[in-house]
C-alpha cells in the first residue's frame, strides 16, 4: 500500500515526547485559517512511499531517538489514510519504534480509524476550540467529530496530549479555557502553544488569503496566565 506523504522532519523536538523522526501526510479535510502548513491541506500533491521506505527511512534516525523518542505521524491529517497509516504503525512498532499520532479529530470515526487509534501509542490531540460556532469558523466543519474521537480516546484508556493553538482574540480567553481543562480531563498533558506567524508566508506563495494578517503571537504574560489555570 502506498501512502501519500508531503514530507519527513528527522530531528522534531515538539512532536511528542523525546526526539522524533516526523511523517508529514499530504491531505487535510479542515482548512484552520492559521494553519502553519496550508501546503499540506490539499490531497494533490505529495509523494508515493510505500511503507517499507518509509520504515526503512525511519530507522536511518533510530539512534538519535534514546529512550523516549521515536516517531510521529503528522500532517494534514494522517487519519484520511487510515488504513495505510495502520500498515505503517504496524511496521514501525515490529521495528520497536513508539508511534505518535498528531491529529485534529476532525474525521468520521470509522472502524478503519478505530484500529489506528487502538494501536498507535500516544495521540496527540489538536482541539482547535471549545465552542462549537468558533469550532466551525476556525475549521468549517461541525464539533461532533472531533468531541465523538476525543471520547473514544478515553473509553479505550488510550495515553493522549491535548494540544491547542492560542490565537489573540480567538482561543485565548479564560472561560475557552477552562472548557479546554475539562475537555482534556484523563490527558497526560496539556500543551498550549502559542500562535506565530511563520506559515504567513506560505498562504502567500499558494495564492491563499491569510485571514490573520496583522495578529501577533500571544505575549509571555498571556501564555502564562493561561497556562497557570
Amino acid at each position: 500500500m502506498k501512502l501519500r506523504i508531503h514530507s519527513f522532519e528527522t530531528l522534531g523536538a515538539h512532536d511528542g515526547p523525546g526526539l522524533r523522526t516526523v511523517v508529514f501526510f499530504q491531505g487535510c479535510p479542515i482548512k484552520c485559517f492559521y494553519c502553519h502548513n496550508p501546503d499540506m491541506i490539499a490531497t494533490k500533491g505529495g509523494i508515493d512511499y510505500s511503507v517499507q521506505e518509509i520504515v526503512a527511512f525511519c530507522k536511518k534516525y533510530k539512534l538519535y531517538h534514546g529512550e523516549k523518542g521515536g516517531v510521529t505521524l503528522s500532517g494534514g491529517e494522517p487519519l484520511m489514510q487510515a488504513e495505510g497509516a495502520l500498515d505503517l504503525i504496524r511496521g514501525l512498532k515490529k521495528e520497536g519504534f513508539n508511534v505518535c499520532l498528531d491529529t485534529s479529530g476532525a474525521v468520521l470515526l470509522t472502524d478503519a480509524v478505530k484500529r489506528v487509534l487502538n494501536e498507535i501509542d500516544i495521540v496527540l490531540f489538536d482541539i482547535k476550540h471549545t465552542d462549537a460556532d468558533k469550532y466551525f469558523e476556525i475549521t468549517g466543519q461541525p464539533i461532533e467529530n472531533m468531541l465523538k474521537m476525543l471520547d473514544y480516546i478515553k473509553t479505550i484508556s488510550k495515553t493522549f496530549y491535548v494540544r491547542q493553538v492560542i490565537v489573540p482574540n480567538l482561543t485565548d480567553d479564560e472561560k475557552q479555557i477552562k472548557k479546554l481543562k475539562k475537555l482534556a480531563e484523563g490527558a497526560k498533558k496539556v500543551e498550549l502553544l502559542p500562535y506565530h506567524t511563520l506559515g504567513a508566508e506560505k498562504w502567500k506563495k499558494l495564492g491563499m488569503e491569510y485571514k490573520l494578517k496583522g495578529i501577533s503571537p500571544p505575549s509571555e504574560d498571556v501564555m502564562k496566565r493561561l497556562n497557570s489555570i
